[in-house]
């Protein structure tokens, strides 16, 4: 089994303990070092070939995400915070997750199981087939999502959130615009705020469908085009 190196950049003594704790239980995690602050995680970093960065926002001389944005190459990144409302510049950064603390175990384990996910994708070189994908406008850079990695869209007003199984962006558009940029017979409107991908429902019904643990909500408008491009002649 491969083991991810990762460190801890935290401040409070509490939470270092409770993440180094939730770390020892995951067999393919290796905890490499706990920094109290950015300059400690930046000299471990320098000598240490470290796969995912476990990062507080609030921390004593420079705050996470400027810490992130001095980075010429980070590693994976979950961020860990009390503060919900770092939740979209966090997203930005196309971290990992983002984890508000008190943090339970069984939400830490769904965020770290992630980086598995990033590093366990099919490479078929003899394929050759081109994968169609989009850029989205993120901090300033346009980042590149494949449109076959897709869960679901979720508008957020003047935003929409693209969820992959690897990462979640946030970016500045309407959830009319991307489905008309998506333009494949995979993606469904089951929702004014949704559109899923097909071929990653895992179960629906009358009033939502799953996608792994997410249960997105169904429109009474959308009912019955979700149930004709799935195929159901029982409803």
């Amino acid at each position: 089994m491969s083991r991810y190196k990762c460190i801890i950049v935290e401040d409070e003594p509490l939470a270092a303990e409770v993440l180094t704790d939730y770390i020892k239980q995951v067999p393919f995690l290796e905890l490499c070092g706990t920094c109290g602050n950015v300059f400690e995680a930046s000299a471990l970093l320098d000598a240490t070939a470290v796969d995912l960065l476990f990062l507080d926002i609030h921390l004593p001389g420079m705050k996470g995400l400027d810490f992130l944005r001095s980075l010429t190459k980070s590693p994976s990144v979950i961020l860990t915070t009390a503060y919900h409302e770092y939740a979209i510049q966090g997203y930005e950064f196309n971290a990992l997750d983002y984890l508000v603390k008190p943090i339970e175990f069984s939400r830490f384990l769904a965020a770290v199981k992630k980086i598995r996910q990033v590093n366990s994708e099919p490479k078929d070189p003899g394929t050759t087939r081109e994968r169609k994908s989009l850029f989205f406008s993120v901090n300033k850079k346009k980042v590149r999502i494949f449109t076959d990695e897709i869960s679901y869209i979720e508008s957020l007003r003047e935003y929409i959130k693209v969820v992959t199984a690897q990462r979640t962006i946030i970016t500045k558009m309407s959830l009319i615009q991307v489905e008309e940029m998506l333009n494949t017979e995979n993606f469904v409107r089951v929702h004014r705020s949704f559109i899923v991908a097909k071929d990653k429902i895992d179960s629906y019904t009358a009033v939502s469908v799953d996608i792994g643990d997410v249960e997105i909500p169904v429109g009474r408008n959308f009912k019955e085009s979700l149930f004709t491009v799935l195929g159901d002649s029982d409803n």
